[in-house]
Formats: C-alpha cells, structure tokens, sequence
C-alpha cells in the first residue's frame, strides 16, 4: 500500500489482494519475531525475559501500524480484542492493539473524490463545494465538510471496498492471529468475533445509521443540552451519508477543559444520564464512545453550553434478557446488593452456577466498585476522591486503575472466563463513559435522577 506521511493514497480493496495483504503481514511478523528470539538464545538468562517481552512489543506494535493502514474491518477486530487485554491477549500485543483506536491516518483526496463521483449525479457534485480538508478519519470512513448553497454540511464517506471486505477480513484476521499465537484462548473467541461480524456490517449500512440518527434526534428533541445532527436523506447513499454540519470542540479540548467547573458538571451529568436512557429507556446502546463522536458547542454569550452526539453506526439493540439483567446487576450494585448482583451475574450468562465460589464474590465486589460514583460512602474512597463539599472527583478517583488492579490480584483475574460477546461492547461503553467524565474533570454529587432508575 503506498501512502505519504501524513495519508494512504490507495486502500487495497480486493477480497484477494487484502487476504494476501493480511497473510503476508501474519508471516512476516511471525518471521521477525522467530528470528529475533532465535538470538535471545545467546542472551543471558537474566536478560532473555525481559529481551523476549521487547521482541514481541516492537512486533506487536508494527502488526498493529500494518492492521491499521488497510483499514476496515482488521482495525475493529483488533479494538475489540484489545478489550480485555491480557485476558486474551499477552500484555505486550494487548497494549500494542489499543493503538489501533488513535490510528487515525486519512485516506488521500482521490479516493474520497472517485466514491462521490460514482454515489452522485454530475448535477448534484456541480451543486455542492466539499473541503478536500479531512474532519476525522476513522476504519471505515471518513469526515469532509461541504456548502450547499451557503448550508454547511457535513459528509461521511465510506472508504471503498470495505463493505465487501468484511467478511473476508475477521476470518483472515482470525487466521492470523491463531497461527501467529497472539491469543491466549481459542474457540470462545470466535463468538466475539461474531458480534464484530454483525457490529460491521451494520456501521456500514448508512441507511440503517440515518434511520437511527433520526430516531435519536426525535427522542431528544427539546432537550436543553444533547443535540442531534439533521440528515439529509435526499442527498444521503449507501456511501455517502449527509448531515447537518455542528461545529464544536473534543471533551479534551483546550476550550472546554477552559469552561468554569460548573459548565463542566452540566455536560458530565448530561452525558451521564445519557446512558441510563440508553439502557434503562431505550434499550439502545451507542457502543463506540470515544471522543471524536462527541462535541461541546461552547456558548460565548453564557453558560448555555450543547453537547453534540455525532456517528449512530455502532448503536447496538440487544434482547431484554440481555438488558434485564444488566439493569439488575447496576439495580444490586446501586443497592449494595450482593445477592441480587449475583443472580443478575448469572442471568447475563457472565458467569455460571459452576464459577468458583471465590470467583463469584471477587466478580461482585468489581461491580459493586464500578456503582461507587453514584453511591459511595464517604469513609470507604481512597484520598482525594471527593472535594470538601463532598462532590465526586471522577478524574481524580482513578477508578478504573483501581478496578483493574483489583481484578488482577483477585480470584475473578485468576479463574477467568469470557464474557458473552455483547458484555465486549457494554464494557467499551462503560469505560467511554468514566474516560469522557474524568475528560471534563467532573465533580459530581449523586445525582438527583438516578434513583428514578435505580431504586
């Protein structure tokens, strides 16, 4: 694949062309790192641990630079194998692979410029100015802004070939990593690899996307904060979907961390309470939470601030026997219910009757650490959790570190078992949800409208 520095001039679209691609990448890799720890035999035993971990990082962060030039379907695969780290994956590839989430290369002006002349009319490109300026970029597409008529718009263009490549990519990236022994497990891998399967094919379906946009906008329609691009159906394909253009700054960005602690609070609880509509209301999840599909709208006359939520691609309906018994686990939890925290446990099919008993409490009191934001007791946190007026600090509690930690010393870390594969993306939720409010540097009390769903 040729690129410059700063873009990828050509996406290798054939189904052969990128299995040949993925193979040669699988033997390559497996080559290096053959070679390389065949010369760790002459190393001293004192060094040669230390020798191999470095051998199999460098390796595992050029596979991982590799997966994400061809973009597609590699790039999720390896995001979400990422999930749970070590437990899959050996430490090194796993941190390697969580790389892939920042890999944000653009894909040059031609290519995007040859999907619009074959999704549009000559008319309708003579009618529209498009920046050849990239927005984002991502996997599968990317973000380009254009004028019709003096209304900004914004376009999402899906990269070609990468629709009919699905399929062809997770088997092949599923080869790859079996043969290159990069997972630690076998057969349960293959259900999440399922879910990635579905999970794909639907981002790729700007159809279903505008039909979802649309059903969130009207859900949120009037709401003093959260607001929701509009589509353009009439200039929207299957390659190319068109919104309304909502300019705006990251949760990260230096314009929002300036906001007063107040203005940060007010978004953190919106976007907080956003979740629980997700799941307790519309049994809907929008499972690709990172901060390039949100954007603070800064009010320059108050403190009217807006949160825009961008990209419905992921968004995620599961079955009530999926939902029921994860609003019970966070019901329990809330409740410091161990009990019913348990049986929501093994309703979800997290665990089963026949988990170690140690393995049990241990996955319990987990849960119950990840409810401590909303319900915590004062003498119980760690310094520095609350500030004097006892408001929870959610950047400074460093509670997921804390939850990992926890895990790893505990029976759950050592008795592992894979979760079903809709708990992956509840999971990549969850931790999108605590990184956007520890972004904000939020400082909440417990708030007011949780009991609604809660109690």
């Amino acid at each position: 694949m040729k690129k410059t520095d700063t873009e990828i001039t050509r996406i290798k679209t054939g189904k052969f062309e990128r299995r040949m691609s993925l193979a040669g990448l699988g033997v390559k890799n497996g080559t290096r790192t053959a070679t390389q720890l065949l010369g760790n035999v002459f190393t001293s035993k004192k060094r040669r641990g230390q020798r191999r971990q470095d051998i199999v990082a460098s390796n595992a962060h050029k596979l991982a630079q590799d997966l994400g030039k061809l973009k597609g379907g590699v790039v999720k695969v390896g995001q979400v194998m990422a999930l749970y780290g070590e437990h899959i994956l050996s430490p090194e590839v796993a941190l390697a692979f969580r790389t892939l989430e920042e890999n944000t290369i653009p894909v040059s002006w031609p290519v995007i410029e040859s999907v619009l002349a074959e999704q549009w009319s000559p008319e309708i490109l003579a009618s529209l100015q498009v920046d050849k300026e990239v927005l984002g970029a991502a996997s599968l597409s990317q973000v380009h802004r254009a004028n019709l008529a003096g209304r900004e718009l914004c376009l999402k263009v899906q990269y070609p070939g990468v629709a009919d490549a699905i399929d062809t990519d997770l088997d092949t990236v599923a080869r790859l990593l079996r043969v290159a022994k990069l997972v630690k497990i076998g057969d349960e891998v293959e259900s999440w690899l399922e879910e990635v399967r579905i999970m794909l094919h639907r981002e790729v379906d700007y159809h279903l996307e505008a039909t979802t946009t649309e059903r969130f906008a009207q859900r949120l329609q009037g709401d003093p904060i959260l607001r929701v691009p509009q589509v353009l159906p009439e200039l929207s394909t299957a390659q190319v979907l068109v919104e309304t253009y909502e300019p705006g700054f990251a949760f990260n960005a230096p314009q929002v961390q300036a906001l007063s602690q107040a203005r940060r609070n007010r978004l953190a609880d919106a976007f907080l309470h956003l979740f629980f509509k997700e799941v307790f209301v519309w049994e809907e999840l929008q499972t690709d939470p990172n901060f390039g599909n949100y954007r603070v709208q800064i009010d320059s006359e108050g403190d009217n601030d807006k949160l825009v939520l961008l990209d419905f691609g992921a968004v995620c309906s599961y079955p009530k026997s999926f939902f029921e018994p994860l609003k019970a686990i966070m019901r329990g939890a809330y409740a410091k219910d161990k009990d019913k925290v348990l049986e929501g446990i093994l309703s979800m099919n997290l665990l089963s009757e026949a988990s170690a008993k140690e393995t049990k409490a241990a996955f319990v009191e987990l849960l119950l650490m990840l409810m401590e934001p909303l319900n915590y007791d004062a003498t119980q946190l760690p310094e520095n959790c609350l500030t004097a007026a006892g408001e929870y600090r959610w950047l400074h509690s460093r509670l997921p570190k804390r939850v990992g930690k926890q895990a790893a010393a505990s029976a759950f870390s050592k008795n592992f078992e894979v979760p079903p594969k809709e708990f992956a993306f509840v999971s990549r939720k969850l931790l999108g949800v605590f990184s956007a409010l520890s972004a904000l540097d939020a400082e909440l009390k417990k708030p007011v409208w949780v009991t609604d769903y809660l109690s």
